[in-house]
């Protein structure tokens, strides 16, 4: 079942990853070994990687069928897992399926049943009672962040398609915190404990924004001018103030992304490509980015409004200072705004009448052709810099889809770039190509 292109160092050589962390290492024998695992570790720390490396190893590729099942309680977490996987280079074919997308192309998708599926527990559900999904040989089971499951609804769900796994062996239960409640339906006993939440893992600054103007939103834009360097989150509670917030921003011309709940499913992942990739520095977001995201290493968060439990703070700081590095969280402070409970005594970091707003040295470009038409990202970096005469450093990140790629490129460059290189072809595909 393990062959050679399966073994730890040569998954780990396609992600050009030298060593795994002690957290990954043992969460990888206890999986291995045990039918049940829970795995405690905090966000960004690699639980994904954790997990996966001993499912792949054990998939017998004789079989057919799911042989194992990855539930998550996003879209976007179910996306960076499928993203993971593929890059490992395992051969092993795998498809997320998740609400907000065309269920037609879960169908295109799942015609020929892949080895690992993942998946949202409402659109895995829906597929067993379409019988689109065979489950019958599913041996392996992850509920990835299993407590965010529960908190956004998903209990029922889960519930139904556990009772529907007949043929389960493992299952791995992942949380960023040890605050989690395991149902009796899960039937996790004797589970082997991998704790790793409370190790010491940043360097945050805490601190009280206050600002002279009266004007809250005045306030965080001046306060976003001065935190120049980096990228950042305002973490605000309601979709309705992050429309308002983003409206004054834009009149700033302070750019940046949003990302909530409400928004239609393409433009929270084009939200997502923009900021990992640096061509948004500043990101409006509910708690639903506060943990399980795949974005980079973050300098700052801002509370523009505090969240309503101690536990939503916890994981909104986590965001920065992820692993050993340095970050900092400011509490923006309105005249009438509530302190809570939990909140500690912090600095006051005075807010200061401000600075041109920088922007970003990076654009994204959009490109029509992806992994469907046998393009890959070294086909696309070198068609940039040949034919579009881009040099090397002037080319950023580049995200590979099945139908299409985004490439993070120099701003100065982008507009002249597009007019070069759209609707010339790649691999005989004619690309559109323009900035987002």
């Amino acid at each position: 079942m393990n062959d050679q292109s399966r073994t730890t160092a040569n998954l780990l050589a396609k992600l050009n990853i030298d060593a795994l962390k002690p957290m990954q290492e043992e969460a990888i024998s206890s999986i291995s070994a045990n039918e049940n695992t829970l795995l405690l570790s905090p966000t960004g720390s690699g639980k994904t990687l954790a997990f996966l490396i001993p499912i792949i190893q054990q998939i017998d590729t004789n079989e057919q069928g799911i042989q194992a099942l990855i539930l998550s309680p996003s879209r976007e977490l179910a996306i960076q897992i499928e993203q993971v996987l593929r890059s490992l280079g395992s051969g092993l074919k795998a498809n997320a399926v998740y609400g907000g997308r065309p269920i037609k192309k879960d169908f295109e998708e799942l015609n020929h049943s892949p080895a690992i599926l993942i998946g949202t527990p409402g659109r895995v559900l829906d597929h067993l009672e379409r019988e689109s999904i065979d489950v019958s040989s599913t041996k392996f089971l992850v509920l990835d962040e299993f407590d965010k499951s529960l908190e956004v609804g998903f209990e029922e769900q889960m519930k139904e398609i556990l009772y529907r796994l007949r043929a389960l062996k493992k299952r791995v239960l992942t949380s960023a915190t040890k605050r989690v409640s395991i149902p009796g339906f899960v039937n996790f006993k004797g589970a082997t404990t991998i704790d790793y939440s409370s190790e010491k893992k940043s360097d945050l600054s805490l601190f009280f924004a206050t600002g002279k103007s009266a004007n809250k939103m005045e306030n965080l834009a001046m306060l976003l001018s001065q935190l120049s360097k980096g990228q950042g989150i305002v973490f605000c509670n309601f979709k309705d103030d992050i429309d308002q917030i983003s409206t004054y921003l834009e009149g700033q011309n302070i750019e940046h992304v949003c990302f909530f709940g409400g928004m239609d499913q393409r433009e929270r992942e084009r939200a997502l490509i923009k900021f990992r990739n640096g061509s948004s520095r500043i990101m409006l977001a509910t708690d639903l980015a506060a943990r399980g995201l795949d974005i980079p290493e973050i300098q700052f968060i801002v509370h523009y409004q505090l969240p309503f439990h101690k536990e939503e703070f916890v994981h909104r700081n986590g965001r920065t200072a992820r692993m050993h590095a340095q970050g900092a969280a400011y509490i923006l402070r309105g005249e009438r705004d509530e302190l809570k409970d939990y909140l500690g005594d912090y600095p006051v970091h005075e807010i200061l009448q401000n600075k041109e707003v920088s922007s970003s040295q990076w654009s994204t470009l959009f490109l029509s052709g992806g992994r469907k038409d046998k393009i890959s990202k070294g086909d696309i970096a070198g068609f940039l810099i040949k034919t579009g005469g881009l040099k090397p450093d002037e080319l950023g990140l580049i995200e590979l889809k099945q139908d299409c790629a985004f490439v993070a490129v120099s701003s100065k460059q982008a507009e002249e770039l597009c007019k070069k290189v759209n609707n010339l072809k790649l691999k005989k595909r004619k690309l559109r190509v323009y900035t987002l």
